[in-house]
Protein backbone atom coordinates (compact mmCIF):
# COMPACT_ATOMS: atom_id res chain seq x y z
CA UNK A 1 0.00 0.00 0.00
CA UNK A 2 1.16 3.47 -0.83
CA UNK A 3 1.62 5.82 1.93
CA UNK A 4 2.08 9.68 1.69
CA UNK A 5 3.19 11.55 4.23
CA UNK A 6 3.49 15.35 3.82
CA UNK A 7 6.00 17.61 5.83
CA UNK A 8 7.72 21.25 6.18
CA UNK A 9 4.46 23.36 6.94
CA UNK A 10 5.19 26.02 9.47
CA UNK A 11 4.15 29.69 10.45
CA UNK A 12 5.26 32.39 8.51
CA UNK A 13 5.64 36.06 7.83
CA UNK A 14 3.78 37.43 4.56
CA UNK A 15 6.17 37.78 2.16
CA UNK A 16 8.45 35.06 3.24
CA UNK A 17 9.30 31.84 1.26
CA UNK A 18 8.93 27.93 2.60
CA UNK A 19 9.25 24.26 1.14
CA UNK A 20 7.35 21.71 1.93
CA UNK A 21 7.49 18.00 0.95
CA UNK A 22 6.16 14.67 0.83
CA UNK A 23 7.73 11.32 1.20
CA UNK A 24 6.57 7.84 -0.58
CA UNK A 25 6.53 4.90 0.96
CA UNK A 26 5.59 1.00 -0.42
CA UNK A 27 5.01 0.69 -4.22
CA UNK A 28 5.23 4.64 -5.63
CA UNK A 29 6.26 3.04 -8.84
CA UNK A 30 2.50 2.69 -9.38
CA UNK A 31 1.88 6.57 -9.06
CA UNK A 32 2.13 8.70 -12.38
CA UNK A 33 1.37 12.05 -11.02
CA UNK A 34 1.77 13.88 -8.24
CA UNK A 35 -0.35 16.98 -6.83
CA UNK A 36 -0.11 19.76 -3.80
CA UNK A 37 -3.81 20.25 -3.02
CA UNK A 38 -4.69 22.75 -0.26
CA UNK A 39 -7.99 23.72 2.30
CA UNK A 40 -8.48 26.66 4.23
CA UNK A 41 -10.86 26.09 7.23
CA UNK A 42 -14.73 25.98 6.03
CA UNK A 43 -13.29 25.72 2.18
CA UNK A 44 -12.97 22.93 0.06
CA UNK A 45 -9.72 21.23 -0.69
CA UNK A 46 -8.30 22.55 -4.00
CA UNK A 47 -5.26 21.90 -7.02
CA UNK A 48 -2.22 23.72 -5.87
CA UNK A 49 0.02 22.09 -8.12
CA UNK A 50 0.78 18.86 -9.77
CA UNK A 51 3.48 17.47 -11.94
CA UNK A 52 3.73 13.86 -14.39
CA UNK A 53 6.39 11.58 -13.92
CA UNK A 54 8.77 11.48 -16.85
CA UNK A 55 8.14 14.34 -18.61
CA UNK A 56 5.43 17.27 -19.25
CA UNK A 57 5.05 20.41 -18.03
CA UNK A 58 3.97 20.59 -14.55
CA UNK A 59 0.52 22.12 -13.55
CA UNK A 60 -0.21 25.36 -11.41
CA UNK A 61 -3.48 27.03 -10.23
CA UNK A 62 -3.49 30.89 -11.00
CA UNK A 63 -3.22 31.82 -7.52
CA UNK A 64 0.26 30.35 -7.32
CA UNK A 65 1.51 30.54 -10.99
CA UNK A 66 4.99 32.55 -10.52
CA UNK A 67 5.51 32.31 -6.62
CA UNK A 68 5.29 28.57 -6.50
CA UNK A 69 7.03 25.07 -7.60
CA UNK A 70 6.87 21.68 -7.75
CA UNK A 71 9.42 19.41 -8.01
CA UNK A 72 10.18 15.78 -7.02
CA UNK A 73 11.47 12.14 -8.20
CA UNK A 74 9.61 10.32 -10.84
CA UNK A 75 9.71 7.22 -8.42
CA UNK A 76 7.09 8.79 -6.53
CA UNK A 77 9.74 9.09 -3.35
CA UNK A 78 9.72 12.70 -2.70
CA UNK A 79 8.00 15.58 -3.69
CA UNK A 80 8.24 19.18 -2.67
CA UNK A 81 6.74 22.84 -2.79
CA UNK A 82 8.75 25.70 -3.04
CA UNK A 83 6.73 28.75 -1.76
CA UNK A 84 8.02 32.40 -2.23
CA UNK A 85 6.23 35.59 -1.72
CA UNK A 86 3.77 33.48 1.00
CA UNK A 87 0.11 35.68 1.56
CA UNK A 88 -1.93 35.32 3.80
CA UNK A 89 -4.65 33.70 1.63
CA UNK A 90 -2.22 31.15 1.35
CA UNK A 91 -2.41 29.82 4.49
CA UNK A 92 -3.75 26.44 4.64
CA UNK A 93 -3.55 22.53 5.52
CA UNK A 94 -1.16 21.20 2.60
CA UNK A 95 -1.81 17.28 1.00
CA UNK A 96 0.29 15.56 -1.11
CA UNK A 97 -1.64 13.27 -3.58
CA UNK A 98 -0.57 10.50 -5.79
CA UNK A 99 -2.77 9.23 -9.00
CA UNK A 100 -1.43 5.82 -11.12
CA UNK A 101 -2.60 7.91 -14.03
CA UNK A 102 -1.02 10.03 -16.31
CA UNK A 103 -2.89 13.62 -15.72
CA UNK A 104 -3.73 16.55 -17.53
CA UNK A 105 -6.12 19.19 -17.02
CA UNK A 106 -9.23 19.14 -16.19
CA UNK A 107 -8.42 15.62 -14.32
CA UNK A 108 -5.00 16.81 -12.54
CA UNK A 109 -7.31 19.45 -10.45
CA UNK A 110 -9.74 17.21 -9.33
CA UNK A 111 -9.89 15.69 -6.50
CA UNK A 112 -11.26 12.32 -7.05
CA UNK A 113 -8.70 11.69 -9.66
CA UNK A 114 -6.06 10.62 -6.88
CA UNK A 115 -6.09 7.20 -5.04
CA UNK A 116 -3.18 8.55 -2.17
CA UNK A 117 -3.25 10.96 -0.03
CA UNK A 118 -1.28 12.03 2.99
CA UNK A 119 -2.30 13.40 6.07
CA UNK A 120 -1.20 17.27 5.45
CA UNK A 121 1.00 19.75 7.00
CA UNK A 122 0.13 23.04 8.44
CA UNK A 123 1.12 26.34 6.70
CA UNK A 124 0.01 29.14 8.11
CA UNK A 125 1.07 32.77 6.88
CA UNK A 126 0.96 35.70 9.15
CA UNK A 127 0.15 39.58 7.81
Amino acid sequence: QVQLAESGGALVQAGDSLRISCTGSGPTYTINTMSWFRQAPGKERVFVAGRRHFGGSPFYADPVEGRFTISGDDDGRHLYLQMTDLKPEDAAVYYCAGATTILGRPLITRTGSYSYWGQGTQVSVSS
